[in-house]
């Protein structure tokens, strides 16, 4: 039977596939994806605020693509073998996530490290709509915008240009003071998502891979969220698991960390930084990596809920993209689930980590709180008279006796311990618990007798 082919219509599904829901920062980061895979060592992230001819672009100094190679790259669903650690998977990376964020996607590469031959390609969302046709347009070498050619003049590499950044801004025609913030707010989550995602990268901690991540000529510092620089950070036992899915074995290396207190890092700017893009108690739980680039950052992927007396566990969960099919990786490389078979297992893994957590909170807590002196009573001699309460009443009579010079030295070391107790309580009292604890301890301090 001969089959007929459908071709979906281009500006329908086009429209659709902007909507696969990345923000800006995890739209940076895929495009960053495709640089570590073409060996880049320096990736720049230059934002330009320019009202309607604002642009973002993302350039690498990789090994460039052939005029052949660049074009099945802008294909939707690009057919490449893909290496065992590249980043890489779908084929739609590059494009759904650069036009998720813009009308125009320019791609210009250079591979020939000895001449200036540079080939440039765009996916026009104008064009599309009016032709209906799935069409990227070829640029004229010598017509680039300096945007796209400045960075590829002394060496191979490639330049993604984001142009008609509607999504990004929010306005219909971004100018002024609003959309100018709100483009310096971007620039600063892109930096902390960046710095989190690729970190291992960034330190130099992936083999043979060593990147440099610059955002508008500043460098982006790795952030490592188990900070096993600090001195107190516990580090707990790795455990490997094996995993198997689509007829394919692996293993799942599971390292548990778990954090000191604020009290114990070695500063507060050090423990302001360890809370993360999300602050504490989202950032507990799984840290989740595919070939070494974070796919989650944080969460107990349902596994427990967050709590306050954990937020100091944090888990490496590290896979190998033959392990996709297991953890269920989406296009976006935004979602990952535990694979079912190891789930039980991760469960036992991270217990003791979990223990830990909240006891080293516990203990946290426990410290804070300043240790009340007890009242320093002097013992009573034998054949004493029956000890007497504060003001002087013999315990069990109702009635006052006069009280000998060694009652009135006992009682005067009560009173300066209890003057000392009242301290530590009404340092504790809120302003409108104070008064009714000062009532109350006026009540309880002796009364010399006169």
């Amino acid at each position: 039977m001969a089959g007929i082919e459908m071709i979906p219509s281009a500006k329908r599904l086009i429209r659709s596939l902007r909507d696969m829901g990345y923000d800006f920062s995890q739209a940076v980061a895929d495009v960053v994806d495709n640089s570590i895979e073409a060996q880049a060592t320096v990736v720049t992230i230059d934002i330009e605020f320019d009202g309607d001819d604002s642009w973002v672009r993302i350039a690498d100094n990789g090994r460039g693509m052939k005029p052949e190679q660049l074009r099945e790259a802008m294909r939707y669903g690009a057919e490449r073998k893909y290496d065992i650690d590249d980043l890489g998977k779908f084929g739609l990376g590059l494009k759904t996530a650069s036009m998720s964020q813009c009308e125009c996607l320019s791609v210009a590469s250079r591979w020939n490290d000895s001449r200036a031959d540079i080939s440039a390609y765009s996916w026009d969302l104008h064009h599309i709509e009016r032709t209906n046709r799935w069409e990227v347009l070829a640029l004229d070498r010598n017509g680039l915008v300096p945007a796209i050619r400045e960075p590829l003049k002394k060496a191979t590499g490639t330049v993604v240009l984001w142009q008609r950044l509607d999504r990004l801004l929010g306005y219909k025609h971004p100018y002024g003071e609003s959309a100018r913030r709100r483009l310096s707010q971007m620039c600063r989550e892109v930096e902390l998502h960046l710095g989190m995602v690729f970190h291992r990268f960034l330190s130099g901690e992936v083999s043979r891979r060593r990147l440099k991540l610059l955002l508008n000529g500043n460098p982006i510092k790795p952030w490592d969220p188990f900070c096993r620089s600090e001195q107190r950070t516990q580090a707990l036992q790795r455990v490997v698991l094996a995993v198997e899915a689509e007829g394919l074995s692996g293993e799942v290396v599971i390292e548990p960390f778990v954090l000191p207190p604020e009290a114990d890092f070695s500063s507060p700017e050090a423990f302001r930084l360890a809370s993360g893009p999300a602050n504490w108690n989202q950032q507990q739980g799984f840290y989740i990596y595919r070939a070494d680039r974070m796919i989650q950052s944080g969460g107990w992927s349902n596994l427990r809920a967050p709590d306050e007396h954990t937020k100091l566990a944090r888990i490496a969960v590290s896979f190998a993209p033959a392990q996709d099919e297991a953890f269920k990786i989406n296009v976006a490389k935004m979602r990952v689930q535990l694979p079912a078979q190891i789930r039980d297992a991760v469960r036992e893994a991270v217990s003791p980590v979990i223990k830990l957590a909240r006891e080293t909170y516990d203990r946290k807590k426990k410290s804070s709180v300043a240790p009340v002196p007890s009242p320093e009573i002097a013992p009573a001699s034998a054949g004493s008279k029956p000890p007497k309460d504060f003001d002087g009443t013999s315990k069990g009579t109702g009635t006052l006796e006069p009280l000998d010079s060694g009652r009135t030295a006992a009682l005067a070391r009560v009173r300066l311990s209890l003057e000392e107790w009242s301290k530590h309580i009404l340092a504790a009292a809120t302003d409108a618990e104070r008064p009714v604890v000062e009532s109350v301890l006026n009540r309880l301090r002796p009364t010399p007798n006169k």
